[in-house]
């Protein structure tokens, strides 16, 4: 029986209809996965070429060889009297062509085909989806969840398919298979891999376009949104303008009852939205970012683009927010870094600047308010502040510049001697209640043997208990009240660098004796305690710093 031969055109037709992909580019594709097969099965180095046959649906392969007297190149050449049994009107220069029978070529060949044709549609597919996603960049799109590959979740969008990837995901949404998902269309790639189309759950612009959605006035240009700010799931601020008098920016996003942000918010699956009206005031635009707190009043430092927000002590939680997360999106929605301070803590600051800088000579009340307002808060920073700086602040000038900053010197090696003689006089006042507290406890029986108090400190263990008796140290606070590290080095065998560590750490387990906090035993492999600096006694005495003008 005469097998029925079969034509290309309609199977490149239905193919062409079903994923959409023109029908010149699979014959472009066809005819480059023949020409592939041809030349792996004749050879490379011939001169071959490809063409379809409409009419018969096929195609097919002609060889070309240049007519010449004598064969130099027995691949590309053919000779006078082989050129006339292919054309009689063959002549010296002419280019033969003849035709090469696909049937003979193999399995391999056709394996080699399918692969080409194959890459060749899915390039051609991709370049239809980019086409058409291309400029959807940055809008929402609906899908459907067809399933999930390493927590990131497949979207069909109809013609195409997407990818939510993890990240982009709210952490408190879930989603099942064939459930209908709405998301926000960060990038579409071109050269990616597997999907193309990345979308987000977490973008502030999912939260812009649902607005854009809800609200008419948004769509129309009534109203703007300026800037929006999330933490996906928990809360969002947007800030929101109107170019007409007569409407009401952040009453148009509410809407009647409240029905447009609580669409927006059920998408979000319960996600707070905070809507604050825009001011081209930044100081303005920042105390309504943080409503519901109220500001009592804001200090602006341009340079850093920072400001300091004073609120009332009543109000410092609510303006912080439950972890933060008031000020962090306030300061996301503005652009500004912001710091919180109470009423009271501010009162506190500017008493201390102003004991510092009352010791400078030659300056009054009204100077030391200038130079509070300009952020210098102590002689420390007159003496970093340029001096440029300083002679431009109205009321200093060059020359009370000259002065402060010499004797600025003064006051900030005056204000170092008192901390340091401050924070020796805290550490004797916590070793002498320590010693209180062991004595009581030693008398009512219930304090830790000597050497187990040791094994507590951070890296004593068996091995450095042993090392530490052999230079006669054999508790805690002669641990901590070590003079001479060459000396306990010399007799323990143990470098200096790591009996600094223990003497620091020997002070904190005895602050978290006093704090009562319990402390397990130690390994000689523990590393230093948390917050350990070397000590003047590994690094000698600082130098004097010279004096700067």
């Amino acid at each position: 029986m005469e097998s029925t031969k079969l034509n290309l055109n309609d199977i490149m037709d239905q193919v062409s209809k079903d994923k959409g992909i023109p029908k010149t580019i699979l014959v472009e594709a066809l005819e480059a996965a023949m020409l592939t097969a041809a030349r792996k099965v004749y050879g490379m180095e011939k001169d071959i070429e490809g063409h379809f046959n409409e009419e018969s649906g096929d195609v097919e392969i002609f060889e070309f060889r240049t007519v010449v007297e004598r064969i130099e190149n027995a691949a590309n050449e053919i000779t006078v009297p082989e050129a006339a049994d292919l054309d009689p009107d063959a002549q010296l220069g002419d280019s033969i062509g003849q035709r090469l029978e696909t049937a003979e070529m193999g399995r391999i060949a056709a394996q080699t085909a399918k692969q080409v044709i194959i890459q060749r549609v899915r390039e051609a597919e991709r370049e239809n989806i980019y086409n058409e996603y291309g400029d959807r960049k940055s809008e929402l799109v609906t899908g459907v969840v067809r399933r999930f590959e390493r927590g990131n979740i497949i979207v069909d969008l109809g013609r195409a398919e997407a990818v939510l990837p993890l990240r982009e995901q709210c952490p408190r949404e879930s989603y099942r298979t064939n459930d209908r998902i709405q998301a926000f269309v960060v990038d579409v790639n071109k050269q990616a891999r597997g999907s193309q189309i990345v979308l987000s759950r977490t973008s502030p612009g999912l939260l812009m376009k649902l607005f854009e959605m809800e609200v008419p006035e948004i769509y129309e240009g009534i109203v703007k949104i300026e800037a929006a700010a999330r933490e996906p799931g928990a809360r969002s601020k947007i800030a929101v303008s109107s170019s007409d008098r007569d409407v009401d920016p952040v009453g148009a996003c509410v809407g009647m009852k409240g029905s447009r942000v609580q669409a927006v918010v059920q998408e979000l699956r319960g996600e707070k939205v905070d809507i604050v009206p825009f001011d081209e005031d930044p100081a303005r635009f920042v105390c309504n970012a943080l409503a519901p707190a109220e500001v009592s009043r804001v200090l602006i430092d341009e340079s850093n683009h920072a400001m300091e927000i004073i609120v009332p002590d009543d109000q410092l939680s609510l303006a912080i927010g439950r972890r933060g997360q008031n000020v962090r999106l306030a300061s996301q929605l503005t652009g500004w870094r912001l710091d919180i301070i109470s009423e009271s803590k501010i009162k506190e600051i500017k008493e201390r600047a102003f004991r510092s800088l009352g010791r400078l000579k030659g300056i009054n009340d009204i100077h030391m308010q200038t130079l509070y307002n300009y952020a210098i808060r102590c002689a420390q920073d007159v003496l970093d502040a340029e001096p440029a700086f300083l002679a431009g602040i109205p009321g200093i000038g060059e020359n009370l510049t000259k002065r402060l900053k010499e004797d600025a010197v003064r006051v900030v090696a005056e204000e170092q001697a008192e901390l340091a003689a401050l924070k020796r006089d805290e550490e004797a006042q916590a070793r002498r209640e320590a010693k209180a507290m062991f004595e009581d406890q030693a008398r009512r029986g219930t304090l830790l043997p000597a050497s187990e108090r040791l094994r507590r400190v951070r890296g004593v263990g068996p091995v450095t208990t042993v090392a530490l008796e052999q230079a006669d140290i054999q508790s805690v606070e002669e641990l901590a009240a070590v003079p001479d590290l060459s000396v306990v080095s010399q007799k323990s065998g143990l470098e200096k660098e790591k009996i600094d560590q223990l003497r620091h750490a020997a002070r904190a387990y005895l602050d978290k004796e006093v704090a009562g906090i319990d402390v397990e035993p130690s390994q000689d492999d523990a590393g230093p305690e948390d917050g350990y600096q070397p000590s003047d006694l590994l690094t000698g005495p600082p130098e004097a710093e010279p004096a700067r003008v």
